[in-house]
């Protein structure tokens, strides 16, 4: 196994981003491709360590850049302010993540019919849009993911499957958002699931996470039963895996 890892650039309406590769070169035929979205910090170590994890697994990881290139967030208040202005426009959102789905799409080794989202927090929010907006996705992933709708894809019916990975104690998710969102799948004709794991709070795939005042805690057991049901999910869409 040797992992290969680059930087690419890539443009959305005249910004520049950077997405991180991954993927093992000693694999010869093409890989399902998947995107990665990162947390409201911006494209950090974090996702492209998980891009890693998932080269090893046998595909191609992107993470993505939804801010621009070299741009990173250093504390909640910076945070914010980078995250709130595509969250409160969903189609430029969406728009930028197509970009970053396009630009995967030109990865030579990528498989171009098997291509998928995950996302963390801010990235859960980014992956599903993608999935809203019926791009050309099998499936979409949310961990940890805010489950706002994005009031421009109520008629939309989403062929991509969904998996939602939450915390019951999510306090910037609540059961009322969680419900919506269940409908609104539902409306979609969705093949959606969302697992909930009880005890666990906001971030809880970040070791770093240790702040229960604001609602972020890492959990050792739910980031492994997380990751090993969206493991399953990947074998399933691009597998044709019956569970």
């Amino acid at each position: 196994m040797g992992i290969e890892t680059q930087t690419i650039e890539y443009l959305d309406d005249g910004v520049l981003l950077e997405g991180f590769v991954a993927y093992d070169t000693e694999i010869k035929k093409p890989m399902p491709g998947i995107l990665i979205a990162h947390t409201w910090a911006g494209r950090d170590a974090f996702v492209c360590e998980r891009a890693q994890q998932l080269a090893k697994m046998g595909y191609v990881g992107f993470a993505v850049d939804m801010y621009g290139k070299g741009v990173l967030g250093k504390n909640p208040t910076e945070n914010a302010a980078l995250m709130n202005p595509l969250k409160e426009n969903r189609p430029a959102l969406q728009q930028r993540m197509n970009q970053a789905l396009k630009t995967l799409l030109t990865i030579e080794q990528v498989d171009k019919n098997k291509t998928a989202a995950i996302g963390y927090c801010f990235g859960g929010l980014c992956a599903l849009d993608l999935a809203r907006i019926n791009a050309e996705i099998l499936g979409a992933v949310s961990f940890h993911g805010l489950l706002l709708p994005p009031g421009n894809t109520e008629n939309n019916k989403i062929p991509a499957k969904v998996l939602v990975l939450h915390g019951y104690d999510d306090p910037m998710v609540p059961p009322a958002m969680v419900s919506d969102f269940e409908q609104e799948m539902s409306n979609a004709n969705t093949d959606w699931q969302l697992h909930s794991y009880g005890g666990t709070m906001h971030a809880f795939t970040n070791p770093s996470a240790n702040n229960p005042e604001m609602g972020t805690v890492y959990n050792p057991v739910a980031d492994k039963r997380s990751w090993q049901s969206m493991t399953s999910f990947l074998a399933e869409i691009f597998n044709g895996d019956k569970l």
